[in-house]
């Protein structure tokens, strides 16, 4: 297949700059893009859908990633970490990459949900 990516997720809360009082949950998310197709592939748009306990969305559309649109060869990984801030404990976060193979077709790369949840602590 040419066109196969995966997307990984690693999600931690950040306690030092979340605060219940005002409505302020914090998390870090650490992404992992590996290229398992036979084409080259380049990620050029992004799209985060980031929903909250209440129902609220919240669309993130731009191009590339932390300033980058990184080119991935059949078989490379690409990873960087970025963060979200929602207004409840829980929520989930989905999207999608878009991008374009070294053939110049362009493809989506679905970006499986994930939760966003603070640790809690049984005593």
């Amino acid at each position: 297949m040419k066109n196969s990516i995966q997307i990984d997720v690693q999600v931690s809360f950040i306690k030092e700059q979340s605060s219940a009082a005002i409505n302020q949950h914090t998390f870090a998310y650490t992404i992992t893009i590996t290229n398992n197709g036979s084409l080259g592939a380049q990620l050029l748009t992004r799209h985060w859908r980031i929903q909250d306990e209440t129902g609220h969305i919240e669309d993130v559309i731009g191009e590339g990633v932390i300033g980058e649109q990184p080119h991935l060869m059949p078989g490379e990984s690409y990873q960087y970490s970025s963060g979200s801030v929602i207004k409840t404990a829980t929520g989930t976060m989905k999207g999608a990459y878009g991008m374009v193979n070294d053939e110049g077709e362009r493809f989506e790369a679905k970006i499986p949900e994930f939760i966003l949840s603070e640790p809690y602590t049984l005593h």
